[in-house]
């Protein structure tokens, strides 16, 4: 009001000023009146000037007074700022129109638009904002005057879980109106024998690896290609690789060498020297896949202690019977008397070829019998009662004890021996 007034005095004033230099320019031009009158006149014109003017001022400032005094105090608090008016506005909407504060349906405004004024009232009035929203890619737009991440998305219906990932957290005020949000779903992570449910947004499967904090050693195989983005339920399996050096100490196997042994009867065989096994230390690389063992490779080896070579006599000695049928010995270095049946070469069973390799069928005139070994050793020359001087050269499976087996050529002559009990002598 201070200011009004001043302009109006002011403005008096200068009004004044220009009133005398029109005085003065008159009495310049009508030097033919009287000094008196002039300056009479004057005085009356600029007497009346100055009243005019004072009652115009005085009206104005009366006028400015009883408007600004009729104005009701109100407290305005527009996006944050707070700001103390005078206003006659009637509304809240009449206060903010009054204002130049566009009202969109999705302002906050406190108290509602049509609340009359009241002295001292605090009114209060938030714009709103259009934020984005992303949902695994899905847009959406919504009208906010919040701030807080959580206030908006509960605002919008919108529903997230601890293992969801959002590009500003839940309790972070938003600056660009642009939320981001990746839901997240379960994933069977294998890691060599483990095997766990984890939660995981949407993301290749080596940025999947690096959020669960997975280390991979440099033979570990992950099955999964790592670029592939993994989906719900998916199973990302690592195997984990390892070799490692084994060393073990295993038995090395002789060698068997045979001699010729033209003392010995063909067939029979003799240990000179005993084999004896020896040591070998082997180092292996093991290569190991969750835990087992895939491969195993030969390093290197050392024999700790060299094998024995066993020696053994194979027998040459061919026997051929050629045996006279004269009759018994005069002496024998011992004698007994046996059960004697009669076979065959050509029997069941029969090779044709004695224990002793002897060929049976090639000589018609070969005295021969089957002999427990135990009883009669092999090779052993005999005479036998009723059938003559032969050799001990076979053996056959029911010949045990003191029991023997002519050979006969034919069958008849097999069947005419029949069994029967005779005298058998040892022949020196």
């Amino acid at each position: 009001m201070g200011a009004f007034v001043k302009f109006l005095i002011k403005l008096t004033f200068k009004k004044e000023a220009r009133i005398m230099q029109r005085v003065s320019r008159r009495r310049f031009f009508m030097s033919k009146f009287s000094m008196k009158n002039l300056f009479s006149g004057s005085l009356r014109r600029r007497q009346t000037t100055i009243r005019i003017l004072s009652l115009v001022l005085f009206a104005a400032v009366i006028s400015f007074v009883l408007f600004e005094g009729t104005k009701t105090p109100v407290v305005l608090n527009a996006n944050g700022e707070e700001h103390h008016i005078f206003t006659h506005a009637d509304t809240v909407e009449d206060l903010l129109q009054e204002e130049d504060i566009d009202i969109t349906e999705y302002d906050k405004v406190s108290p509602s638009l049509n609340t009359e004024i009241a002295a001292g009232m605090a009114v209060s009035w938030e714009q709103a904002r259009v934020v984005n929203i992303s949902v695994d890619g899905e847009q959406t737009n919504v009208w906010t005057t919040e701030s807080n991440v959580r206030n908006i998305l509960e605002e919008a219906n919108i529903e997230v879980s601890e293992h969801d990932k959002l590009s500003v957290a839940l309790d972070e005020n938003l600056v660009d109106n642009k939320i981001d949000i990746q839901k997240a779903f379960e994933v069977t992570l294998v890691d060599g024998l483990d095997e766990k449910k984890v939660w995981s947004t949407s993301t290749t499967v080596a940025n999947f690896l690096k959020q669960q904090d997975i280390k991979l050693n440099d033979l570990d195989r992950v099955e999964n290609d790592l670029e592939t983005v993994i989906t719900p339920e998916e199973k990302i399996k690592i195997v984990r690789v390892e070799k490692v050096t084994d060393v073990v100490e295993e038995p090395l196997q002789f060698a068997v060498e045979t001699k010729s042994d033209a003392s010995l009867l063909k067939g029979k065989q003799k240990v000179v020297t005993n084999g004896e096994e020896g040591i070998v230390s082997r180092s292996y690389e093991v290569t190991k896949e969750n835990g087992k063992e895939v491969a195993k490779v030969l390093k290197s080896e050392e024999v700790i202690k060299e094998p024995i070579t066993k020696v053994v006599s194979v027998g040459t000695k061919v026997v051929t019977a050629n045996v006279s049928r004269n009759d018994a010995p005069a002496t024998s270095s011992k004698e007994f008397y046996v059960t004697a049946t009669a076979y065959t070469p050509n029997c069941g069973g029969c090779s044709g070829n004695s224990a002793t390799g002897i060929d049976l069928t090639s000589n018609p005139e070969l005295k021969l019998i089957a002999v427990d070994p135990n009883v009669i050793p092999l090779g052993t020359k005999v005479w036998v009662e009723g059938y003559g001087y032969a050799i001990a050269g076979d053996t056959g499976g029911s010949i045990k004890g003191n029991k023997i087996d002519v050979l006969m050529h034919t069958k008849a002559d097999a069947y005419k021996w029949g069994r029967k009990k005779v005298l058998i002598k040892i022949l020196d």
